[in-house]
């Protein structure tokens, strides 16, 4: 609850204002007009923040594309929820146009307007969900009807994330568990940080309003049932879906929720476990008197030889001067890209326990400093099906519904590429691990 929030939505654009909706009528249209001056001042003395401040006005804003979407308050608000709620309306905006730019805004002004009275009454959020939205929310013209229409009753159940009478001929529930592995390793080979981003996501095909309940290896859960001997992992910093039932977690750790229809994500986590480099990476630079210089590149994988890695891309910085390049590859194929200053090495198959050696030749006309000794990371993607990194497991998904029709649950786990992994280039050995793991589906 919001009641404290005066909400003054604006997208930022070209003109200053697209669109903004003032959602409690006691906020100045004008103040609007500080936004952009005191940001672009900002942006120039690099004292970039999310939260601008003018007289008694507070800014709290987003970037996304082309557009800023703004939130004007007076008073003390919950900067949290505020966030949540620019970045759920960004969400519902790419649902309806896919893109959520201007040309999107400007095309479809009308259905934004919507949108906007519907997400948010008198600063109170209501329903963000896109789903239920689309019910009675269409990018389609109205056509003139007797009395006004009515939202479907959705909007007002104590289950609003779910419609009422959903069929299905065939009733599933596929789950993903997916993790983002991150790592910093220096330039030794030790890792300096290591962390596993998780994330649990749903397709839901069942009729009816089901109950799930979902049990994991959850490190707690163990502990007050006793089972500690069993493998278990520590989940850090859980986030779920508003169906979760919270109290019922709080009390005995089970995940009991009645599901969105679709799409949608269940939970998120975090782990802080250790995860040694899947891919060894070595990395040998010789200069010739600043005219040219070699770069010997070794892949070794490091797990057992019944995995393969596929689709393995090797991204080797290089001076940004560099030139005339030449590769020799013992399997796989190299090739430079300049944007990028950088020599992509690529191999489509990469079994456990082998090893690989890439040599790159270039010319250097004007270096004449130690410029290729540069701190970029060396960076390594690829993806090993059958293949898990946590350890986390679905130990039950139960599925519990009224008429007692029969359904099939599936679940497939997932370990991908995080967006913080980095290899510090600092000396000749450096070492790298990527994994992106699509491991089979199992009941």
């Amino acid at each position: 609850v919001i009641s404290s929030v005066v909400f003054f939505l604006v997208f930022v654009g070209n003109p200053p204002v697209l669109i903004c909706r003032n959602y409690m009528g006691n906020v100045d249209m004008n103040e609007i007009d500080h936004f952009m001056p005191i940001l672009l001042k900002r942006e120039d003395d690099a004292e970039m923040t999310p939260l601008i401040t003018h007289g008694s006005s507070h800014f709290l804003w987003i970037k996304h594309n082309n557009l800023y979407l703004v939130a004007m308050t007076k008073k003390n608000a919950n900067a949290a929820l505020v966030y949540s709620f620019l970045y759920r309306i960004v969400q519902v905006f790419q649902e309806y146009f896919k893109e959520l730019e201007e040309e999107s805004i400007r095309d479809n002004f009308v259905t934004v307007y919507e949108l906007m009275d519907e997400v948010m009454d008198f600063g109170f959020p209501q329903t963000t969900d896109s789903k239920i939205l689309q019910e009675y929310i269409t990018q389609q013209g109205h056509k003139l009807e007797v009395g006004a229409p009515r939202p479907p009753a959705t909007v007002t159940n104590a289950v609003s994330w779910r419609s009422e009478g959903i069929k299905y001929r065939k009733n599933e529930v596929f789950m993903d568990v997916i993790e983002s592995v991150n790592l910093l390793v220096n330039a030794n080979g030790s890792v300096l940080r290591s962390e596993i981003v998780g994330s649990i996501k749903l397709r839901v095909v069942l009729s009816g309003m089901p109950e799930l309940r979902l049990g994991l290896n959850d490190k707690v859960l163990f502990e007050i049932t006793g089972r500690e001997k069993s493998k278990t992992v520590e989940l850090e910093d859980v986030k779920f879906h508003q169906c979760v039932r919270l109290s019922r977690f709080e009390n005995d750790r089970t995940i009991s929720f009645i599901p969105p229809d679709g799409e949608s994500e269940l939970m998120s986590y975090r782990l802080n476990t250790t995860v040694k480099p899947l891919i060894w990476i070595e990395s040998v630079i010789e200069k010739f008197s600043h005219s040219r210089v070699e770069i010997k590149v070794k892949a070794k994988s490091q797990f057992k030889n019944r995995s393969t890695a596929n689709n393995v891309s090797i991204l080797i910085p290089v001076p940004s001067d560099a030139d005339s390049p030449k590769f020799k590859t013992s399997t796989g194929s190299a090739k430079w890209v300049p944007e990028k200053s950088a020599v992509q090495w690529n191999i489509k198959s990469f079994p456990g326990g082998k090893e690989y050696v890439m040599r790159a030749h270039f010319g250097l006309p004007s270096v004449e400093s130690d410029e290729l000794e540069g701190k970029r990371p060396i960076t390594v993607n690829f993806e090993i099906p059958y293949f898990t990194v946590s350890g986390i497991q679905v130990r039950y998904l139960k599925i519990i519904e009224k008429s007692g029709y029969q359904a099939l649950p599936w679940v497939r786990y997932i370990t991908q590429s995080g967006g913080e992994t980095h290899t510090l280039l600092f000396a000749n050995q450096v070492c790298v691990s990527v994994c992106v793991c699509a491991v089979n589906m199992c009941v």
